[in-house]
């Protein structure tokens, strides 16, 4: 019998997932890949079983690639690649009843993932799409504009996952470094494992980037689904949290110290998914 279960990290490059990674990793019972010889120790690079070619993964490109988009039914849906992932992943991790893999493609393979292992859960991480832009820009010979309408794509096709997705939680970077203790206290309950204090100081990246190029009217109103305003600004939003457990959900929902939050709160309000372009 498998003795642990999955908890996948994903999202754009230059969203946050290293430090979410790093958080998860920090709770009792949590294993984590560490000292690999692969970029931010990344399980994408370590594994054979799917294929990730210098050509795959892409940044600005992987996430709105509908043949990087893996889903229930697709070819790797077959128990040999789950245990061929096993096996390549398995000399990474030491002992615990969890083990956090991180790699910015997950975005577009939770569903998959969820079918190999169906007690997996996942967290994704967003942050402005006008930071985001900024931050790849170093990396991607694209406009600012062009950066920023593939963000609303790419997150526009997840709102359209969500809804496959028995157990998920989707995090604001901007909201877990305003308060790092409170996201850790909650990612925590939505493994049923205890609080674990913060081992490191955690900075905001978003300011090095004040005064880069904003979001156009026409994108603007897209971002705000998200809680993102123009100028980097935010919109209060709660975490948005999917969980077959209602203890585990209300958990996950209720600021630490709180008792549980309202009976089914964790369903709404995903985004509603938006219409495919023709």
């Amino acid at each position: 019998m498998q003795g642990h279960r999955y908890i996948f990290v994903g999202g754009l490059h230059r969203s946050g997932t290293s430090l979410l990674a790093r958080l998860i990793a920090g709770i009792p019972g949590v294993a984590a890949i560490r000292g690999a010889p692969v970029p931010e120790d990344e399980g994408v690079y370590l594994q054979g079983a799917i294929p990730h070619t210098a050509l795959h993964g892409a940044p600005m490109h992987f996430a709105t690639d509908p043949a990087q988009h893996l889903v229930e039914g697709c070819l790797h849906d077959r128990l040999e690649v789950r245990h061929r992932l096993e096996a390549d992943w398995a000399p990474h991790f030491g002992p615990g009843r969890w083990r956090v893999e991180k790699s910015p493609v997950n975005l577009t393979r939770m569903r998959l993932y969820q079918q190999l292992f169906p007690l997996s859960q996942f967290v994704v991480v967003m942050r402005h799409p006008e930071a985001v832009a900024a931050a790849t820009s170093k990396w991607v010979a694209q406009s600012p504009a062009a950066m920023m309408r593939h963000w609303l794509e790419a997150h526009e096709q997840l709102a359209r996952d969500l809804p496959y997705l028995h157990c998920v939680m989707v995090l604001r970077y901007e909201d877990i470094v305003a308060a790092p203790g409170q996201a850790l206290a909650r990612l925590a309950a939505f493994l049923g494992e205890p609080p674990a204090p913060l081992r490191s100081e955690i900075r905001d990246g978003n300011a090095a980037y004040r005064g880069c190029a904003r979001l156009a009217p026409d994108m603007a109103a897209r971002a705000l689904d998200w809680g993102y305003r123009p100028g980097l600004g935010t919109e209060p939003r709660p975490p948005l949290v999917r969980h077959m457990l209602r203890s585990i959900r209300e958990a996950a929902l209720a600021p630490p110290g709180a008792g549980p939050g309202p009976r089914d709160a964790g369903l709404p309000p995903f985004p509603r998914p938006r219409q495919e372009a023709p």
